[in-house]
């Protein structure tokens, strides 16, 4: 009886492990095989080094240097504590931080993870030399983005830093990993795509130590493509050095084809900061100055115009027929209406559109502006393409605001004769971009021509032609002529408000503007204007936020005119 239940259950285990057999070789066998094979070949990524950008002169402006990152196979650990003690002393970092980073981007045990990045050439070599005690020590090359100008260009260039997963998940099909990097802000995230490399890398055989074989096969990581950009970055670091005390932007438009010279905001940053080792607690400081040295100002910063703004106004009121060039109006310092005064810089007395042009009289325009109303008003500063995106290829720019009466009426808020009378002269709600009044500028010296700002000049060795089409805007001829005729003797007349931008073998004309800013804070100064030039006509745009008075912009105005004709770029 015994013997026949020791057969039954030496055939019932053969059955067991026949079956077992077959259920490993047969049915689960290529599993097994592609485990046996990961635990066989390590994959080591290596990342296509970025293309590399350059100013109009062809003068770097962003280029690559060779960097060395850590990392680690998770199986083939063998003692976790004594591996991070001997990472935490060659890399000077905590070894619970190291930890901590480990476990945080741990996902296959057969895939390598990125403890350390951007370690020197010397911490590359020892970890190499160690490898016999730590087998799953990898080194491996990959590039670290530099800015041989440092802040000059900041904001038109952004800056490079890894993927987030969330970029992962969404942009799926252009191929990221979480060991990509990515352009954040400026050219580096406008044109990403044409600047990021194409992954590639190493399959390497190992032993049962993990220890290296040999090299079974390379994929080479393919290199991004160079551009080149309109920026002149001689006018950018000059720009830099005269807004050195001020908070604001200065901008140099070729005003014939939208190209992009210059696009200089203070304060600015530098973008190696992001690639550099332990500047962690200063790019943090970077993300909440007060002063916020990320933004772009000059297409992100809306701010009240001011006087600059009367421009729309009187091509209005002579588009339409409400007033002529000689229509006059009095103004003794101030308008009333209700009680309340609406004041005037000066006390001006009679004046004329060409007079009120060149004064900058506050009151002409109030009358003005009542004359048009606030839909005409809306209607004339959307002709000249205000709180408008200038769609620049530049990311994340804002298109600013133009009140009018039905928007108010349909939040429930009414709409008050004062409103009108703040929005004649460029104040209340109005917002706008430097960028802008820039393009407006362009717009007026070619007589209705609209420009496409730009920045991008070449991708790889092929031109860039899409923005250099110009668009017919609806302008009335004889009105075009006396807003310019105006806006020179803005800057010619010894009266203008501009008159010390007249300077002698330039032919500068354009509009200076004070305005209010919310508090008690000083007002911004503005002066936007345009140059015919011998070899290059330019639009150009000076802005000081809470900066005071338009004379003061006026002045870093007059000193970037004369570097301009010191280096023959006019």
């Amino acid at each position: 009886m015994r013997i026949k239940i020791l057969r039954v259950l030496i055939i019932i285990v053969f059955i067991i492990t026949l079956v077992n057999l077959v259920y490993l070789q047969a049915i689960r066998g290529s599993y097994y095989y592609k485990l046996s094979k990961n635990n066989r070949i390590r994959l080591i990524p290596m990342e296509g080094w970025r293309g590399r950008i350059f100013d109009r002169q062809k003068v770097l402006l962003a280029d690559n240097q060779l960097s060395y990152n850590a990392m680690i196979t998770p199986q083939d650990i063998k003692n976790t504590k004594e591996l991070f003690l001997f990472l935490s002393s060659v890399l000077g970092v905590d070894r619970y931080i190291l930890e901590e980073n480990y476990e945080q981007k741990t996902s296959f045990s057969f895939a390598p993870v990125v403890i350390a990045e951007n370690i020197t050439r010397e911490q590359a070599i020892i970890l190499e030399e160690n490898k016999y005690r730590f087998p799953s020590l990898v080194v491996s090359e990959s590039f670290r983005r530099v800015y041989p100008l440092g802040q000059n260009s900041a904001h038109v260039l952004g800056y490079v830093g890894k993927v987030s997963q969330s970029q992962i998940e969404k942009n799926q099909e252009y191929g990221y990993s979480p060991l990509s990097f990515v352009g954040y802000l400026g050219v580096e995230e406008y044109y990403d795509n044409y600047l990021r490399g194409g992954s590639g890398g190493l399959q390497v055989e190992v032993n049962s130590r993990g220890q290296q074989v040999r090299l079974l096969s390379v994929k080479e990581p393919l290199k991004g493509q160079d551009i080149t950009l309109t920026i002149d970055s001689r006018i950018q670091q000059k720009a830099l050095q005269l807004l050195d005390e001020h908070v604001g932007s200065i901008i140099v438009m070729d005003a014939d084809n939208g190209e992009m010279l210059a696009m200089t905001n203070a304060p600015a940053f530098d973008p190696n900061m992001f690639n550099q080792r332990k500047s962690f607690l200063s790019v943090q400081r970077l993300f909440s100055h007060p002063l916020a040295p990320l933004l772009n100002r000059s297409i992100k910063g809306l701010y009240p115009p001011g006087s600059v703004f009367k421009i729309p106004i009187a091509f209005g009121g002579l588009d339409s027929g409400k007033i002529a060039i000689q229509t006059t109006f009095h103004c003794p310092g101030f308008y009333e209406i209700g009680g309340i005064k609406f004041k005037c810089a000066h006390q001006h007395g009679a004046q004329n559109l060409y007079q009120a042009l060149t004064h900058s009289c506050n009151v002409y325009f109030y009358r003005l502006g009542l004359l048009l109303g606030a839909d005409s008003i809306y209607r004339y500063a959307k002709i000249f393409g205000l709180g408008e995106l200038t769609h620049v290829d530049l990311p994340y720019e804002k298109s600013g605001h133009i009140p009018y009466r039905q928007q108010n009426i349909l939040s429930g808020k009414k709409w008050y004769t004062g409103n009108t009378l703040n929005i004649s002269i460029g104040q209340g709600d109005v917002l706008i971009t430097p960028l802008q009044l820039t393009r407006m500028m362009a717009t007026i010296f070619n007589d209705g021509l609209e420009v496409q700002p730009h920045v991008i000049s070449a991708i790889g060795n092929h031109q860039v032609a899409a923005f250099s089409t110009r668009q017919q805007s609806w302008f009335a001829s004889p009105v075009s002529r006396f807003i310019k005729e105006s806006l020179r003797n803005v800057v010619k007349s010894p009266e203008g408000t501009a008159h010390i931008l007249d300077i002698p073998g330039l032919n500068v004309s354009g509009k200076t503007g004070t305005a209010q800013a919310s508090g008690t804070k000083k007002d911004h100064a503005w002066f936007v204007g345009y140059v015919k030039g011998e070899s290059r006509n330019i639009a150009f745009c000076v802005f000081l936020e809470n900066g005071g008075s338009s004379e003061n912009a006026c002045y870093v105005a007059r000193d970037l005119l004369n570097y301009l004709r010191e280096k023959e770029i006019l």
